[in-house]
C-alpha cells in the first residue's frame, strides 16, 4: 500500500490526498508536523533530503514534489490525457502553478495565516505576494473565460494542482470577487465525483 507523508493544512499535501481520493486508492497517511520540525529529523531527511512534504512512499522508494507525485499517480488514468500535446499542456499549467502561482498565493497563506507572527516577520514580502498572486489569478481568469477546465473538457491533474491553493486563496488575503471565471471553475472542481476537502483523511490513516 502507498504511504503518504503529509501535513494536513498544506496545499501541496492536499493535492495528493485529493488525487488519491479521486482514484479511490487506499493509502496510509502519516502526518508530519512541520512546525515541530518533524520534517527536519535525520530519519525524514533520509527519505527526502529536502525535508519537505508531501512525500510518497512506493514499494520502498520515495517520490517528492507534489506535482511529480500527481503525474506519477495519474499515469494511465483519465486525469492525464493520452494526446501528447494535451499532456504537455497539463505540464505547462503545473509548471505555471509552481513558478507563477504558488510563490504568491501559497506563500501569503502560509505566512499570514499559518505561521504565528508571520505577518510581522515577512511584512516586506506582502506587497510582492499580492502582486504575483493577483497576476497569476488574472492569467487563470483569461484562460478560463471560455473553458470548463484548464486542459480539455474534463478534470485533469492540472486542475488539481491549481485548485489546491486557489480555493483557499482568501486565507492569504486575496479576494476572488473580481474573478468570476475562476470562482465558477472552483465550483466545478468541487462538484466532481469523489471530491474531498482539505480536512479529509482516509479511513486507513496511520498515526
Amino acid at each position: 500500500m502507498l504511504t503518504l507523508y503529509s501535513t494536513q493544512a498544506s496545499g501541496n499535501s492536499y493535492k495528493v490526498r485529493l488525487m488519491l481520493a479521486q482514484l479511490g486508492r487506499p493509502f496510509h497517511l502519516v502526518e508530519v508536523d512541520i512546525f515541530a520540525g518533524e520534517n527536519r529529523t535525520p530519519d525524514f531527511r533520509a527519505r527526502n533530503p529536502e525535508g519537505r512534504v508531501p512525500l510518497l512512499e512506493v514499494d520502498g522508494r520515495f517520490l517528492a514534489e507534489s506535482n511529480a507525485i500527481l503525474f506519477y499517480l495519474a499515469e494511465g488514468t483519465r486525469f492525464l490525457p493520452a494526446d501528447a500535446f494535451d499532456r504537455a499542456e497539463v505540464l505547462r499549467w503545473m509548471f505555471f502553478e509552481q513558478h507563477s502561482h504558488e510563490p504568491g498565493i501559497a506563500a501569503a497563506r502560509f505566512w499570514l495565516r499559518q505561521v504565528r507572527g508571520g505577518r510581522d516577520l515577512r511584512t516586506h514580502d506582502v506587497d510582492r505576494w499580492m502582486e504575483e498572486g493577483y497576476a497569476a489569478l488574472r492569467v487563470m481568469e483569461r484562460h478560463l473565460g471560455d473553458r470548463r477546465f484548464f486542459v480539455g473538457a474534463t478534470l485533469t491533474i492540472a486542475d488539481m494542482a491549481l485548485y489546491a491553493h486557489t480555493h483557499v486563496a482568501e486565507e492569504g488575503d486575496f479576494s476572488l470577487q473580481g474573478f468570476p471565471a475562476v470562482r465558477a471553475w472552483l465550483e466545478r472542481v468541487a462538484a466532481e465525483p469523489d471530491h474531498v476537502d482539505m480536512e479529509w483523511r482516509p479511513s486507513v490513516a496511520a498515526a
